[in-house]
């Protein structure tokens, strides 16, 4: 935190009781995550986190929290329009085949007139300060929402780590608190709305996937079906499961069979398309917004305002175009994969084209991820807003593999 926190970081006497207050109080409050499978199950690890909060403008902070809910309306007007679906990802399918199993499963639900009833989404949207001084969106999330739970936990480590550094005034000045029970109270709507009366909740856990889900951490979770037939329950498929094994035909038959299914989904399989990164490129592209807020101008200027360059790579004039510029400089820009997650990013190399879009990355002093996260049912509601950090030298900052680390945002 240079020049606000610079004091604190120099004083030496108080530097490492600090570390160790924090961590103390980090345990506290439940910024934990299962550790790496050499330690013993039953042990927890403190998660990656920073030991002071990231000073960020106030008036940003806001930007993000009031275009979230603006956001949310986008993904779930997509997710209901099969025509845009189908054009906006008629040449990924050619070529990507995960995107073109998730649209095959999405194309035998329409015919098979299953559409939901229910519908629970928790987003997330990604952004980057560029240059601190305007907000730049990385991506929409439908599908990897993690770490929402941590959201005001980890206010509450900040804050008493202030007070701890005699720094009580400042404290006031962390992000507003959102309350960790929203994220779980949105399944509770779901499950209200489904209208069983019989509630089990379990897990299924697979891999080196760590968050603590038992702390109030919902957010760890990628999937959540309220099944009928036999029984009522929250089923919990963690991202790593799905993505380590959805090539293999059973799980793929198993999706098909949840989206037959009268469960409420989370997201459920238009609402999981709707957050392609190819579907997010052509949003960007100019008059396809109005589309979705015919004669709303004020809420377009206010999502587009958020936009970095996006750009096809489809076979053209126009991906040929976004080919040269990112092979002319290729630092600026990164491949995004369809696939939600982290990872598989191609950055400062020959750019692969495989239908997809490149993102212009934006220069930053240090990147940092504002995390907000939503629910809707029958409202529309920002829940939290996180922030990662990581160490200038990695490309992307995995948390869970000490890349990076989560924080709170210190309003200036």
């Amino acid at each position: 935190c240079p020049g606000l926190f610079e004091a604190l970081l120099k004083d030496e006497a108080l530097l490492q009781p600090l570390v160790e207050f924090a961590r103390d109080a980090a345990c506290l409050h439940g910024v934990l995550m299962r550790p790496p499978p050499t330690m013993k199950p039953a042990h927890v690890t403190l998660m990656p986190f920073t030991l002071l909060p990231i000073p960020m403008p106030r008036a940003l902070y806001f930007q993000a929290v009031e275009v979230q809910t603006l956001f949310n309306t986008l993904v779930d007007r997509v997710s209901q329009d099969e025509a845009f679906l189908e054009q906006a990802l008629s040449s990924t399918i050619e070529v990507d085949d995960f995107t073109a199993r998730l649209f095959h499963i999405y194309k035998q639900i329409q015919r098979e007139g299953r559409t939901p009833s229910i519908v629970l989404g928790l987003n997330r949207c990604d952004y980057m300060l560029d240059q601190g001084s305007s907000l730049k969106q990385v991506e929409i999330n439908t599908f990897a929402v993690g770490m929402g739970g941590l959201s005001a936990r980890l206010v509450e480590v900040h804050r008493d780590v202030l007070r701890y550094a005699g720094r009580p005034e400042e404290s006031e000045q962390l992000q507003q608190k959102f309350p960790s029970t929203l994220h779980a109270s949105a399944v509770a709507k779901a499950w209200e709305l489904y209208g069983s009366h019989r509630y089990q909740g379990s897990e299924v856990r697979e891999g080196s996937e760590r968050g603590c889900s038992y702390l109030n951490n919902f957010l760890e979770h990628y999937f959540v079906l309220l099944l009928e037939k036999y029984y009522s329950e929250v089923v919990l498929l963690l991202l790593e499961i799905i993505f380590f094994f959805l090539m293999s035909p059973q799980i793929w038959d198993l999706r098909l069979l949840l989206e037959r299914s009268r469960a409420v989904k989370v997201p459920d399989i238009a609402t999981h398309l709707a957050g392609t990164k190819k579907v997010q490129q052509v949003l960007s592209e100019p008059g396809v917004l109005e589309r979705f807020f015919p004669e709303r101008p004020h809420v377009v200027e206010q999502i587009r305002a958020t936009f970095t360059g996006l750009y096809s790579l489809d076979l053209g004039p126009e991906g040929d175009r976004a080919v040269d510029m990112a092979l002319a400089a290729p630092e600026r820009f990164v491949l995004k994969p369809q696939r939600e997650g982290g990872g598989e990013e191609l950055r400062s190399h020959t750019q692969i084209r495989t239908g997809s879009c490149v993102n212009e990355a934006k220069k930053c002093p240090s990147p940092r991820g504002i995390l907000v996260m939503f629910h809707y049912v029958l409202t529309n509601e920002v829940v939290g807003v996180l922030l990662r950090s990581k160490m200038a030298e990695y490309a992307e900052g995995g948390i869970t593999i000490g890349r990076g680390a989560i924080s709170t945002p210190f309003l200036v």
